[in-house]
């Protein structure tokens, strides 16, 4: 059974920085990886996604210039380094798969494109 478990979250205040990582069960070479937050009473978001190699990432107009996703399959983990965190970026982060090399266009709305998924963990910023 593919297996994600996501690590890092805490709780942070406003301007500081986490890093998440993301560990597979398996070979994450031929797939690509997407996080996704949900807050309270909020719907599940998309926040960032990478391509098989690498060479491709994505992100929510909301997190630019602030995340960045990263992954080294070697040691089928992928990252996601989070600066200048804001209370609006409280929720629970997921990490999930797709069997695909890459993320689609519209990947931020597709959750339901990516077949395994983490069982999260909580990152909270103090307003």
């Amino acid at each position: 059974q593919l297996q994600l478990v996501e690590s890092g979250g805490g709780l942070v205040q406003p301007g500081g920085s986490l890093r998440l990582s993301c560990a597979a069960s398996f070979k994450l070479d031929y797939y690509a990886i997407g996080w996704f937050r949900q807050a309270p009473g909020k719907e599940r978001e998309g926040v960032s996604c990478i391509s098989s190699a690498g060479s491709s990432t994505n992100y929510a107009d909301s997190v630019k210039g602030r995340f960045t996703i990263s992954r080294d399959n070697a040691k089928n983990t992928v990252y996601l380094q989070m600066n200048s965190l804001k209370p609006e970026d409280t929720a629970v982060y997921y990490c999930a798969a797709t069997a695909v090399p890459r993320c689609g266009v519209y990947w931020y709305r597709a959750p339901n494109t990516f077949g395994s998924w983490g069982q999260g963990t909580q990152v909270t910023v103090p307003s």
